[in-house]
């Protein structure tokens, strides 16, 4: 295994042929990051074919492309990710253009000022019905009451971690993740980082409520 070096960028993908090659192009310009890891979460659509076009119009950028046998869900594929992420820094971000990559630099600088974990905290969710908004400050709300471990409320997926914190994740035994507990759960020095969270750039979200439902 190479030494961590650089700052990774994780992004799930499911069906988002629509917007792929612009969050692609938004991320690697973005300064301070050296790699980005799309995983194809067995998208039904033209999405992993669209990141080899990229690809193959890109010769030599830094770009990996993992492609599941199958969906196995958002945990599960940026589960992969983080296997397969080498970076001194790992940023997991989703790949919809809801979160803006521009945000990166400032997740970076949290960073060197000593902290592990950096998640974003959503100050607005533009483009979601109040059903969807009041539900997740419902559920946040009670998790925080049932968990020993305090998970922070509106925090998104959108997060930076370090190497030592990649590391504390991959050697938990969960297969069934939640992934934001378990950024909690291990601990180290943690920051917050507020944004704006945007409208999608294109298609529709593929959490339905019986998903979101059947994740609480």
């Amino acid at each position: 295994m190479p030494s961590p070096v650089g700052v990774w960028v994780v992004a799930a993908c499911f069906n988002e042929q629509d917007v792929i090659a612009r969050f692609i192009d938004r991320t690697l310009v973005v300064p301070g990051v050296d790699h980005l890891v799309l995983i194809d979460d067995g998208s039904a659509d033209a999405t992993a074919q669209r990141i080899k076009a990229w690809m193959e119009d890109h010769p030599g950028a830094p770009l990996i492309l993992l492609e599941l046998t199958r969906n196995f869900g958002k945990e599960a594929a940026v589960s992969a990710g983080l296997d397969h992420a080498r970076g001194a820094a790992v940023i997991v971000i989703d790949a919809d253009l809801q979160d803006p990559p521009e945000l990166i630099p400032e997740l970076l600088r949290r960073w060197r000022e000593g902290y592990d974990v950096v998640y974003t905290v959503r100050a607005s969710r533009r483009g979601e019905s109040w059903l969807k908004v009041g539900s997740a400050r419902w559920f946040y709300r009670v998790m925080g009451r049932l968990s020993a471990v305090p998970v922070p409320a509106d925090a998104g997926d959108y997060r930076l971690l370090s190497r030592r914190a990649v590391d504390a994740l991959k050697a938990l035994p969960e297969s069934h993740r939640y992934l934001k507990g378990l950024y909690a759960w291990v601990g180290f020095p943690q920051a917050s980082v507020s944004y704006h969270r945007e409208a999608r750039a294109a298609g529709r979200s593929k959490w339905s409520y019986w998903r979101l439902w059947n994740h609480a």
